[in-house]
This record gives C-alpha cells, structure tokens and sequence, in this order.
C-alpha cells in the first residue's frame, strides 16, 4: 500500500455560504474509494475550520483577535468533519480527526505518538482528516498553514506523495493574473531564487497560506526525498490521474531517496518563528551542503536581525539565497562581532574567545534543503 497525503484549502473546501462544500467532498469521497481499490491510502489535511465557524456565529468577516478566532475554529471544526464523515460513510469509508500542533513533532514521544497513531489508522483503512489544533494553539492561527503541515504529516506517516490542492492549478513563472505571459511550470527538480520569486505572496480570503507556504512546504519535502504536486483542487479527478502517473499541476521531484527527518530538525525545517539571517562565505556554504558540516563562526560574513542562543535563524549563502536553516549557538550581538574574522582573531578576543571553540550552529540543530 501506498499513501498519499492531500491539503485541502479553506477556498477549496468551503462554498461562498461559508458552509462545506458537500458536491466537493462527495467527489473527494470517490476518489478516496477508487484510490483505495487502486493500492493507495488517503490522509486529508484540512483547512476550513475557522471559516465555517464564521456564519454560525455571525461574522461575515474573519477576525482579527486571537478568541474570536479560536471560537470560530471551536464552533466551525465539528461542522466541517461531520461534512467529512457524512460524504465517506456513503463510499463506505471510514475517517478520523487527527489534531496537531507543532509541538507535536517537536517532542520525539509526542512524535513518535502522533506517527504511530497515523499509521495504525491508515492500516486500518480510516480515511484520517488532520488539522491544527486551532481552538488552543494560538501561534498556529497567527503565523501557521496548512501547507505546512502537510509536510510534516507527510514526513510523519512517510508518504509516496504529497498534494497540495489549491485555487490555482499549479505555479507560474509569474502571476497569471498580472502577466499574460505568465506560463505553468509543469515539474521543478530545484528550488532556487527565480522559483520564490515567482511564488509571489498571493493569499484568499479565508485561508492563511499562499504560494510562498507551499514553496517552503516543498523545500523540505523534496529534502525528506518525497514528492509533491500543487493542482487545482477543484479538478474532481486530480487525485486519480496523479495516482496513475499522469502530469498534473507542478511536481516538486525530489533528488534523493526517502529518508527519516528527525522531528527536531522538522521543527527547524518548518517552524515559522525565524528570528535572523546569517550569511556565509562561499567556503564554509560549500561545506554546509556537500560535507553536512556544523557552522563556524569564522565562516560568516554579516548578520541580520536580532536573536538570543537558541533561537532558530536561516543560513543564506553569499547571494543573499537560503540554503539552511538551525538554532543559534549565540547571539546576534556575538556573532556581529565574529562576523569576517579570521578564527586567530576571533580566539584571540576576550569576548569572543568562548565562540571559537564551539560552532556557531551544530550541524544537529540544522536542515541543510536540498
């Protein structure tokens, strides 16, 4: 058996009422069925929670303050999984709930809990629809996604192929709906500063991802070495197609194989909180990515943003490009200091002298994206 892992967005899932989309589900609902007769398994991320709390509790607008929302996931959550359960009880399916936060997959019990809960279902032949724990989470409502999410629940359970169903059937070289020209990019085997750019910042009116989210969703995946497709969601037969083979939307091809990613490094990997920017020369980026190696202080250059020891920056080689992401093993005001010294240098200074024996990030508190 294989699984695949489907997001479903707020635009998709939720009709202009503010109410599921029942003829979209009942859809989903078949292609779940023929998925399964066909060797494959279905896990659901789903969005839509907060937006169809919203009419029951008479806003015709999404908040702003962080209870409204959280009421609004609360009232919106057994609505939008009753819809889920009513459309696959009638293809004789099975589903679940599956509440997650990042601490989830922080923690290696709480991860190792959430997998295996995942996994027995999926041998079981449920159909699990997983979504942010919204009603208590409160950074997930203000900073998460649910593209980001999938890749996590793709990492968790292992996935063969993650979808990532949108309103727009794929990524562009710009956007379609500014540039004529603008062309659909059908497979991306790296992703490199031309493709976030072209990912622009586009989001609906009820959701809180855009292109941008799914861009950084693929990075990991495709370092986790799984595929992932972003496609219309509502095309009533995506998940079919792409079950056999068939080109669909924008494959994000994986270069490597596919490997565990421990939880830490996930966190990493897709916790939105960054706090700062460190550049490196080109030597100690070539030993990042080739050699897997920790960061030495001596080998940045400049940093940007404030942030304590602990916190999690991003690694950007000399063009200003991202290639790493890890915890910080000093500060901000540390590392300016070190910044374009020589190790003599660095050794020789008395407030810098500490730093010089330890790296600046250990290679385990960092996700070098393939």
């Amino acid at each position: 058996m294989r699984t695949m892992v489907v997001k479903i967005g707020s635009s998709t899932v939720v009709g202009a009422d503010g109410k599921p989309d029942r003829p979209y589900l009942e859809q989903l609902a078949a292609q779940a069925a023929e998925l399964q007769h066909a060797g494959w398994r279905l896990v659901v991320v789903s969005s839509g929670a907060i937006a169809c709390g919203l009419p029951q509790l008479g806003l015709k607008r999404r908040p702003k303050d962080m209870p409204t929302l959280q009421a609004a996931a609360s009232v919106g959550q057994s609505t939008l999984v009753s819809a889920y359960e009513d459309a696959f009880a009638a293809e004789g399916l099975t589903t679940s709930l599956v509440l997650l936060t990042r601490h989830d997959t922080a923690q290696r019990a709480a991860y190792l809990h959430a997998r295996d809960t995942l996994t027995r279902l999926i041998e079981l032949g449920v159909c699990p629809v997983v979504n942010e724990n919204d009603t208590v989470s409160v950074e997930q409502i203000r900073f998460g996604d649910n593209d980001t999410l999938a890749a996590l629940v793709s990492c968790l359970v292992g996935a063969d192929l993650c979808v990532i169903c949108s309103d727009i059937d794929g990524l562009y070289t710009a956007n379609p709906g500014e540039d004529p020209n603008a062309r659909l990019l059908p497979e991306v085997r790296r992703i490199d500063r031309t493709i976030i750019e072209s990912a622009g910042d586009a989001t609906s009116g009820v959701g809180t991802g855009g292109m941008i989210t799914k861009i950084r969703a693929a990075r990991v995946l495709m370092t986790a070495g799984i595929p992932m497709v972003v496609c219309d969601g509502h095309d009533s037969r995506q998940l079919v197609r792409l079950a056999a083979g068939e080109e669909v939307g924008t494959r994000f091809v994986p270069t490597a194989a596919k490997r565990e990613i421990a939880p830490r490094k996930l966190w990493i990997a897709l916790g939105d909180t960054v706090h700062g920017t460190l550049t490196v020369d080109d030597g100690a980026a070539d030993a990042l990515v080739r050699n897997g190696s920790s960061l030495l202080a001596v080998g940045v250059r400049a940093v940007e943003g404030s942030f304590e020891r602990g916190d999690v920056v991003n690694i950007a080689d000399p063009s200003g490009f991202v290639i790493a992401r890890g915890r910080a093993e000093a500060s901000s005001d540390e590392l300016t200091l070190a910044a374009g010294r020589s190790q003599a240098e660095i050794n020789g200074n008395r407030l810098l002298s500490d730093l010089a024996g330890r790296p600046a990030i250990h290679r385990d508190e960092m996700i070098v994206f393939g």
